[in-house]
């Protein structure tokens, strides 16, 4: 399970070092993809190949559902960690999110979001000021 919120850097070349904490549940590798809002999805092999499966059962004749897949699959790339417990962030997704140096790992149980910091600092407080209309959306679903 991947909780909470951790600052890192990206080095010159494209490597982000991965939170300790989490390193073990990506021991037997992981996959980057586009993620939504901005960001990057980091998900362990095993997840990943869940959600994989789930994309391909999706109707293709809906527009949204060929999109969506789309933007999963096709900007996923395998990832290992090294030695010193990176993964290397491909160039064309770090475009994709408009990262720079500074970077935001977050936990979200089954996945990790990778984060522009500026990005993650400026989403986190729009979404904190509208928490209390989150929270009654929420609730009228049973959460």
């Amino acid at each position: 399970m991947f909780i909470g919120e951790y600052s890192h850097n990206l080095d010159e070349k494209g490597r982000l070092a991965i939170p300790i904490k989490y390193r073990g549940d990506l021991a037997k590798g992981a996959v980057v993809t586009r993620g939504l809002d901005n960001c990057l999805f980091l998900y362990p092999k095993a997840e990943w190949d869940k959600l994989a499966k789930k994309l391909s059962e999706l109707p293709i004749s809906k527009a949204n559902t060929r999109a969506f897949a789309r933007l999963m699959l096709a900007g996923a790339m395998d990832v290992e960690l090294d030695k010193q417990g990176r993964i290397v962030v491909p160039e064309y997704l770090r475009t994709y999110a408009g990262m720079k140096k500074k970077l935001v790992v977050t936990g979200l149980m089954n996945r990790m979001e990778i984060w522009d910091e500026d990005k993650w600092n400026a989403y986190k407080k729009s979404t904190e000021a509208d928490s209390s209309d989150i929270a009654e959306t929420l609730g009228e679903i049973g959460v």
